[in-house]
């Protein structure tokens, strides 16, 4: 009994022994992955810093078929250069009147690309107006509001080559930025940063 007492009492000591290497063993372990990554973690930062997020759009205005493809926003801000060359495609193609987009237009269009997974560039219909393009305009349809946002750069008519027009809508209504409008008849979806709403179709 006394020799079983003495044995159990050994056993015990000897895995009170080898607990602690375990927990060495593992804690080293850790220790050492933990460095691994730390070089990983650094490449991946310094690959962020190379690549920066950029954010491109491209346009044809099918009154004047002129193209744009450009750089709006990088590093965490809007880019002048890539802004004034999107605004001038987008220019009221009746005056040559050109306005300053809402930045938010241009995220909303962004956001609705990567949406339909493509990076396609919009056909456009219709974007900035003049009060004098829109006041004509409305003079001879009821479906053109008298105090439209393209007067005020925040709306733009378009379509997507090679994505359904029912497509494009459905898109736009889901991303809940602002408005949306369907006419199928004139084959163009209307955006604009005003509240949420919608309505055609």
């Amino acid at each position: 009994m006394i020799r079983n007492f003495l044995n159990q009492t050994y056993l015990s000591e000897q895995e009170a022994e080898v607990e602690p290497s375990r927990r060495r063993f593992l804690k080293a372990g850790l220790g050492a992955c933990t460095l691994l990554t730390l070089p990983m973690a650094a490449a991946s930062a310094h690959a962020a810093i190379k690549r920066p997020l950029e954010k491109n759009l491209s346009f044809l205005n099918l009154h004047t078929g002129e193209r744009t493809r450009a750089t709006y926003w990088a590093n965490g801000r809007y880019i002048p250069e890539g802004m004034r060359a999107i605004n001038h495609v987008l220019r009221d193609h009746r005056t040559g009147d050109r306005y300053t987009i809402d930045p938010d237009l241009f995220d909303t269009l962004h956001l609705l690309q990567h949406k339909l997974g493509t990076n396609q560039e919009f056909h456009v219909v219709s974007a900035y107006r003049s009060p004098a393009s829109n006041e004509m305009l409305a003079a001879r349809s009821n479906g053109v509001a008298k105090g439209s946002l393209h007067t005020f750069g925040k709306a733009i008519d378009i379509r997507l080559p090679g994505r359904k027009l029912s497509d494009l809508r459905t898109a736009a209504l889901s991303l809940q930025m602002g408005g949306v409008g369907y006419y199928p008849s004139s084959d163009f979806v209307h955006l604009d940063t005003g509240r949420v709403r919608f309505w055609g179709g």
